[in-house]
Order: structure tokens, then C-alpha cells, then sequence
């Protein structure tokens, strides 16, 4: 029996690397061409998918520069999981 290969989009390279780290949040295309989000969870788990983001991604991305802003600690997780959003 020949398997019919498995396409993934691109998001749902990110929504499997947040679950693998353990961290929760959203991501989306913005209209300018670019890719914005939220990432929240303990800090080395939120260090470690921004490497990801910056230095892997999906196979199909083109990673031309990464900009982390407003990082802050916070009491608790806005979020459940992690999501694509459109």
C-alpha cells in the first residue's frame, strides 16, 4: 500500500513546535506579507520557540529577520493552546 505524502501549512509547523515546547499563543499572516503573533509560557520554553522562529521555522518559510517585542512576565497564561489565526 503506497501512503499519500502528508502536506502541512505552514502554521501547522508552528502549532506542533508550540506543543512540543509547551507554550501557548496565536499566529497569522498580516497584509503586508509578514507573520505577527503571541507567545506565552515559562521562559525557556518561550527562548526556545523564538529560536525556532528565528532560526528554523517551516520548511516552506523564508525567515528574513525576526523582532520580539513587548516581553514582559506575567501571573497568568491568556491562552489554552496554541492557534493560527486568519
Amino acid at each position: 500500500m503506497e501512503e499519500a505524502p502528508f502536506n502541512l501549512n505552514k502554521f501547522e509547523y508552528t502549532e506542533e513546535e508550540a506543543r512540543k515546547l509547551g507554550v501557548v499563543g496565536w499566529v497569522k499572516n498580516t497584509s503586508q506579507g509578514t507573520v505577527t503573533g503571541q507567545v506565552q509560557g515559562p521562559e525557556d520554553k518561550v527562548n526556545a520557540m523564538k529560536s525556532w522562529l528565528t532560526k528554523v521555522g517551516s520548511p516552506s518559510s523564508r525567515i528574513d529577520r525576526t523582532n520580539f517585542s513587548n516581553e514582559k512576565e506575567i501571573s497568568k497564561l491568556d491562552f489554552s493552546g496554541f492557534s493560527t489565526r486568519y
